[in-house]
């Protein structure tokens, strides 16, 4: 077994369930180079490393300064009451943790966690599965408008030993409700912890969902997201993902668009500088009929990072009448960095529209001449350009305040890129 999941199981406090899901993971152990959802993402060095359970610990306050109630805070994998501010929700919204679901023994808010996951090639799943203590279980009622975007937070702190934490969320919402969320993950310091998160997202027919997440981990951080999202009929789910931090990050988004007429519409934006790795995999199943996905998705690496891009689209027999469109473009800074991108289009439907396209390339020539042309120095020019290519994704939020976020994050992103 390697160090990494000895590490991991050594901090295992569940039942005989949970215990069978972890067994089951480490009997398979890490996927290696030939398994094909992890070609281009070695967990080699990773799987040397051992990390402690990790402890709570108190968060700067400025650093959440800029994010508004109601937002709920986890610390090192830990709920902190004292960071968190629920002020400002509406009737019928209910946001409490996991911990506290599970303190006060209450099934039906939990039976999420007995979820579980069979296939080798989703280790952090089911390491998940079997090793989550905490999470954010977040539920809109029918025909319930939330009114101003809910935060749901995670910060990184250091502590003496890197630190593992398993957070798992649910996110439901109901018949004809309205929800804006945005998560964040920060960091509080500099730190190489391992941060894995499962998501759960129910949106149920005729229901909306704007969904917007800010990745900014630390440096030296290893972060991994699985986002799993089933949509009924009518709904609509709308998000933006930008991969700012971390050394290694990895989102896996899945989701099944189950009803007639439900609808995706997802933009990312992959930042890499340093030596950073950073992957995102899409994985969308049209299964309903009339059915609609939109996925526009970018990526920079500069210095010697490397950027990986998966974006699969399946349209089931039977989903007659589908939509999907994928764009990933794709941006080289420097000769040392290193882009991947899979577009995969599966088709088992009549009467569809599908298209899929990917780039790799370089700034625009003829759109540099432009502006030097017009008396901007090359440099200036360059983080321009750089800047308009991927502020398009973030020009599709809706929300003033979470764009203004979102735009600062991005700026600082680009700042480490020389852009």
């Amino acid at each position: 077994m390697s160090a990494l999941l000895d590490s991991l199981a050594a901090g295992f406090a569940g039942d005989a369930t949970r215990r069978a899901a972890l067994e089951d993971a480490l009997r398979d152990g890490l996927p290696g180079p030939r398994t094909e959802a992890w070609k281009y993402t070695s967990l080699r060095a990773l799987e040397r490393r051992s990390f402690v359970p990790a402890a709570a610990a108190a968060v700067d306050p400025t650093l959440l300064a800029s994010i508004p109630a109601p937002r709920l805070v986890f610390v090192n994998g830990h709920f902190d009451a004292a960071a968190s501010d629920l002020s400002g929700l509406p009737a019928g919204v209910e946001l409490i943790p996991v911990s506290r679901a599970l303190r006060e023994s209450r099934p039906r808010d939990t039976n999420f966690l007995q979820r579980r996951y069979t296939r080798a090639d989703e280790p952090f799943a089911r390491l998940n599965a079997a090793l989550a203590g905490d999470g954010a279980i977040l539920r809109i009622d029918d025909e319930v408008d939330a009114g101003a975007p809910i935060h749901l937070v995670q910060v990184g702190v250091p502590l003496a030993a890197d630190a593992a934490w398993h957070l798992r969320h649910f996110i439901e919402v109901r018949r004809g409700a309205r929800l804006a969320l945005v998560e964040h993950l920060l960091a509080g310091g500099a730190h190489a912890h391992l941060a894995n998160t499962l998501a759960h997202v129910h949106v149920a027919a005729g229901a909306r969902l704007h969904h917007v997440r800010l990745q900014e981990d630390a440096v030296g951080a290893t972060a991994f997201l699985r986002t799993e999202a089933v949509l009924a009929r009518d709904a609509a789910y709308q998000r933006v993902d930008l991969e700012l931090g971390a050394a290694l990050s990895r989102h896996e988004l899945d989701v099944r668009l189950e009803g007639q007429g439900a609808a995706l519409e997802a933009a990312g934006a992959l930042l890499g500088d340093g030596r950073r790795h950073v992957d995102t995999r899409l994985g969308i199943e049209h299964i309903a009929r009339d059915t609609r996905c939109a996925l526009r998705w970018r990526g920079i690496a500069g210095q010697r990072a490397r950027v990986v891009f998966h974006g699969g689209i399946t349209i089931r027999a039977g989903a007659d009448g589908s939509e999907a469109d994928l764009s990933n473009k794709n941006l080289l800074l420097t000769t040392d960095a290193e882009i991947d991108t899979q577009p995969v289009l599966e088709i088992h439907a009549d009467e569809v529209q599908a298209a899929h396209g990917a780039t790799v390339g370089q700034l625009d020539p003829t759109a540099l001449f432009y502006l030097r042309s017009r008396g901007i120095g090359e440099d200036e020019a360059r983080r321009l350009l750089t800047a308009a290519f991927c502020r398009e994704v973030v020009a599709g939020i809706a929300d003033d305040a979470t764009r203004t976020l979102a735009d600062a994050a991005l700026a600082r992103a680009l700042t480490r890129l020389g852009a």
